[in-house]
């Protein structure tokens, strides 16, 4: 009898485990942190390749760099860190597929964002549907933060619709002789770009400054001289361009060719990118842009960043490679105080709950979020000036003042 009770139990028992083994290798179940073992494995979609692809490429160096400087002290909480990365192509369905085999197949502690408001918007949902911290270094449009997320931050210094606050206050503020009247206004057909251009148009509408010319192109568009010569033919007296890069670099060119004059060009994104200047093959002088890092300043981690980047890829860091390495910073001191990193639906909560509550030093500054995971501070504004990047707003950050009207292109 002693020996049937043995067997019994024995073989209770190897049930019990075969259980908790099947439970525990799921699809979307974690592990529990006591059985973690090995890299913390952090899963990431990027663009790559695609309409994206030269921001998302500065992104991913934002993030080995990030990467590199945290397993040269130890890694997160002891165990090294494991980027898994993924080219979406800059397709909003990739992405979600990505980061729905990155969770549930690769089995990651946490997950970082990819780079748009197309891509973050379907990737957050997914992460939101396996309780997933989603910290992100490019969704700034409104509707990222109208979808209810209650694990979505977003490392940057403003929304979208913020990033040219500085610019806004400086036009309305000028006298009334100096002030401009007219705006024409391009953007490409994309949450991020347009949030940036209407954020902007909508706060000098208001203070009387009229639009005349409002276009939105798609993605694919290469030809840009239609929308310059409505852009001639109105005559504005400042252009703005809600761009990335490529379009940004197609608008300035087939302006200059058609010699319209503004008193003042401003387009997001791509005159932040250090091949601007030369892509747009001298018109880049007096051209502003909202920007959330300057490579001067010396914010917490910044020249690190800056010297380990030049030393891992021999090539200059700018913003979208700041925005990459804040997601790290944010995320790594929001484990270093919960003292957990696995991908329980507890663990991810603790995360998220630091993080709304906290305030981070990070190579763009504080940063700090609302209950919507906005962050709650203000981009700066960069112009060319004599043939260098300067800050010129605001007065606290400045490094040149700002040129206004705009020398003649």
């Amino acid at each position: 009898m002693a020996r049937v009770l043995k067997s019994l139990t024995i073989t209770s028992m190897c049930a019990l485990a075969l259980t908790a083994c099947a439970k525990t290798d799921e699809p979307g179940t974690a592990q529990p942190a006591g059985q973690q073992q090995g890299p913390v494995k952090i899963g990431i979609s990027l663009p790559l390749t695609g309409d994206f692809a030269e921001p998302g490429n500065g992104i991913k160096d934002g993030y080995q760099v990030w990467a590199d400087r945290v397993n040269a002290k130890g890694g997160l909480l002891g165990r090294k860190v494991e980027l898994i990365f993924r080219d979406d192509a800059s397709d909003p369905n990739r992405v979600s597929s990505d980061y729905e085999s990155l969770i549930t197949q690769d089995k990651v502690n946490l997950v970082f964002g990819p780079f748009s408001s197309r891509l973050v918007i379907p990737a957050a949902k997914v992460a939101e549907s396996y309780n997933m911290l989603f910290v992100e270094p490019a969704g700034a449009a409104k509707e990222v933060f109208e979808q209810g997320f209650k694990r979505l931050f977003y490392a940057a210094p403003a929304i979208a619709s913020d990033h040219y606050n500085y610019l806004a206050d400086y036009l309305i503020k000028l006298p009334a002789d100096q002030r401009p009247k007219t705006a024409a206004y391009a953007s490409l057909d994309d949450p991020f770009a347009q949030g940036t251009a209407y954020g902007l148009r909508d706060k000098l509408a208001a203070a009387g400054i009229k639009t005349v010319v409002d276009e939105v192109y798609p993605p694919e568009t290469t030809d840009f001289s239609p929308i310059a010569a409505k852009i001639a033919a109105a005559k504005p007296d400042i252009v703005v361009g809600g761009t990335q890069f490529e379009d940004s670099v197609g608008l300035v060119r087939a302006l200059q060719e058609l010699k319209v004059q503004p008193k003042l060009a401003a387009f997001s994104t791509g005159p932040t990118e250090p091949e601007f200047a030369a892509a747009v093959k001298g018109a880049a002088e007096s051209i502003l842009s909202p920007v959330g890092w300057s490579a001067t300043a010396t914010f917490t981690g910044n020249q690190e960043m800056i010297k380990r980047h030049k030393e891992m890829f021999n090539g200059e860091a700018n913003e979208d490679t700041a925005n990459g390495f804040t997601v790290g910073q944010v995320v790594e001191a929001a484990v270093n105080a919960a003292k957990c990193v696995d991908a329980t639906k507890e663990c991810q909560d603790k995360l998220a709950d630091h993080i709304r509550q906290g305030t981070f030093d990070t190579v763009v500054g504080k940063l700090s979020f609302d209950d919507q995971g906005r962050p709650e501070q203000a981009h700066m504004i960069q112009q060319y000036v004599g043939g260098k990047v300067e800050i010129v707003l605001p007065e606290q950050a400045k490094t040149a003042d700002l040129v206004y009207p705009k020398k003649p292109w």
